[in-house]
């Protein structure tokens, strides 16, 4: 599950450096029922959240 997890976010991590579609446009196609529910594990994998990561 653990690798399944990591798979997904750096997937979104992906999405969200390459591509222009919202949090919860990139949320729902890694598999998260909510792009909160991704932003919170998305912080907690990679210690910052999505918007900034995207901006970075």
């Amino acid at each position: 599950m653990a690798y399944l997890t990591r798979w997904r976010l750096s997937s979104g991590a992906q999405m969200l450096r390459d591509g222009d579609e919202t949090l919860a446009a990139v949320a729902r196609q890694v598999g998260h029922t909510s792009g909160f529910a991704f932003a919170a594990a998305f912080k907690r994998e990679f210690g910052v959240a999505p918007g900034r990561f995207r901006r970075g």
